[in-house]
């Protein structure tokens, strides 16, 4: 344990590079319209996302075993050194295939930045600081829900959309240069072990193939399709060869043992269910709020913040609750709040008031900041302090892999429903009703809507608001079997040495 001044220092530091990926996680969606005036591509518009998801998912797991074996400071460095040239990069973009590109080098570097955030924190502070110390890093969080979008809006719309990606530049090197200067390591501490290279490698292919599948396949999931089936496929193969690889290996990547611990594994499971369910609800609520209740952009934008910031208070309180509580009743009190907000969510329609709208979701996020904090200090609490960062980039990857899925499976959902009404309804719903049904992206735009007649507008309404309901209603089956795997969690308190 460092000095008290110094772990003060350092976690500012480790504070100001979470602030950095959060910022990113909010800034670069509100330029991107501008960015497809500035370079075209509308086509590649979701890569600009995908690429970053992809390669800021597979990586994460290899930084933190990485820095169990080499320390966390050159790690870290190294995270933000390549986050900061991605950046650097994605401002300089002439075309959507460079920016695409860039955002993957920069989502290298973001693989790195959160779970070393948190891995480093969990050295700094024993397990029962780390639950009182956990409302800086949620309010970090808050605060970057708040100022992106704004943030954004304004760079790109006062100096260039450019900025937007220069503005991680400042914020990068300052984190960097307190982790560099005061955050001091003992190598006597870390015994020497071998890079799990092959593990490493394995693993990251089949990801990658994974989330590749997923990408291609956030409008709705074909199972039949070659594409589809030569990804999974090879995906599934390269992780049998890796499951093999690892039982050999003398240091894995993912050591079994630490499934076999009930409280990891328990965590792991509900990571990956909850980000499933919550990640899947924020690509599609806005959806709901644009398209059905008819309201503007920004309005369907601003549904998200009580969800955020719900989150981000619960994370609070979740952190105190877990100095009185086990972490399987904090996990199942979260994933409760999670179901009750689904089943709130189910009963929507298209008369709904966006208030009540906002009421629901806050309910969901509220629960996933009991979760997340739960499931944090569980994984870290399961682990020595030699598998810290391997336990908490573990834990990070779940919930990352879960969101992907959500959101494939809920968009599948969506669109399979939305394809079967419209064909079904036909030209005879309404006049003018087939031209929207060729194009339903057009119902969106304000101008389109405001041309539409009231039969049609209505119409296409009810058809959004069945295909949305059932993403509801698996984001709900998915939260009820988030919360039996919670209650299967040994009861488990928190403690102030580690496992």
């Amino acid at each position: 344990m460092q000095p008290s001044a110094k772990r003060r220092v350092v976690t500012l530091g480790i504070l100001i590079g979470m602030f950095l990926a959060a910022l990113e996680a909010t800034v670069v969606g509100t330029a991107m319209p501008t960015v497809i005036a500035s370079l075209g591509g509308l086509e590649l518009y979701s890569w600009v996302f995908s690429a970053y998801l992809l390669t800021s998912t597979v990586t994460v797991p290899a930084w933190g075993k990485l820095s169990d074996v080499h320390g966390r400071r050159p790690l870290y460095l190294a995270a933000i050194a390549i986050f900061l040239a991605g950046s650097i990069l994605s401002g300089q973009s002439q075309s959507m295939v460079q920016l695409i590109a860039f955002r993957a080098v920069q989502g290298l570097g973001a693989g790195g930045l959160l779970p070393l955030s948190m891995t480093i924190s969990g050295e700094l502070y024993t397990p029962v600081e780390r639950a009182r110390i956990q409302g800086l890093f949620s309010g970090v969080w808050g605060l970057a829900s708040i100022v992106g979008p704004l943030a954004g809006g304004v760079i790109t719309e006062q100096i260039s959309w450019r900025w937007v990606f220069y503005l991680n530049i400042p914020f990068g090197l300052v984190a960097a240069l307190i982790v560099w200067m005061h955050l001091i390591e003992d190598p006597s501490k870390r015994r020497r072990r071998r890079v799990d290279a092959t593990g490493i490698a394995l693993f990251t292919l089949s990801i990658t193939l994974l989330m590749l599948m997923l990408a291609r396949n956030e409008t709705g999931f074909d199972p039949t399709s070659p594409a589809n089936l030569l990804l999974a496929g090879g995906a599934g193969a390269l992780m049998l060869l890796f499951v093999r690889a690892e039982r050999r290996a003398a240091d894995p990547l993912l050591p079994v043992d630490l499934f076999r611990n009930r409280l990891f594994s328990g965590a792991a499971a509900n990571a990956f269910l909850s980000g499933m369910a919550m990640f899947g609800l924020i690509s599609f609520i806005p959806l709901f709020v644009q398209g059905v209740l008819g309201t503007g952009p920004t309005r369907a934008g601003s549904v998200l913040t009580p969800l955020l910031l719900a989150w981000v208070l619960l994370s609070i309180v979740g952190g105190h609750l877990l100095l009185r509580l086990s972490f399987r009743s904090v996990t199942v009190s979260g994933m409760l709040l999670m179901v009750v907000g689904f089943l709130l969510l189910d009963t929507l329609n298209a008369d709904s008031p966006v208030r009540i709208v906002l009421v629901h979701v806050g309910l969901v996020g509220a629960g996933m900041g009991l979760v997340m904090i739960a499931q944090l200090i569980a994984v870290q609490s399961a682990a020595s302090r030699e598998r810290l960062g391997i336990a908490t980039s573990t834990v990070h990857f779940f919930r990352s892999v879960g969101g992907a899925v959500g959101v494939a499976v809920m968009g599948s959902v969506m669109t399979r429903s939305l394809n079967r009404q419209l064909l079904a309804a036909g030209p005879a719903a309404a006049p003018g009703f087939d031209e929207i049904a060729k194009n339903p992206n057009v119902f969106l735009e304000p101008a389109a809507r405001a041309a539409l007649s009231p039969d049609v507008l209505g119409a296409f309404q009810a058809m959004l608001s069945q295909a949305i309901h059932g993403v509801f209603v698996t984001g709900t089956v998915v939260a009820l079997v988030g919360l039996a795997a919670a209650a299967a969690m040994p009861k488990v308190r928190l403690t102030e040495t580690e496992s």
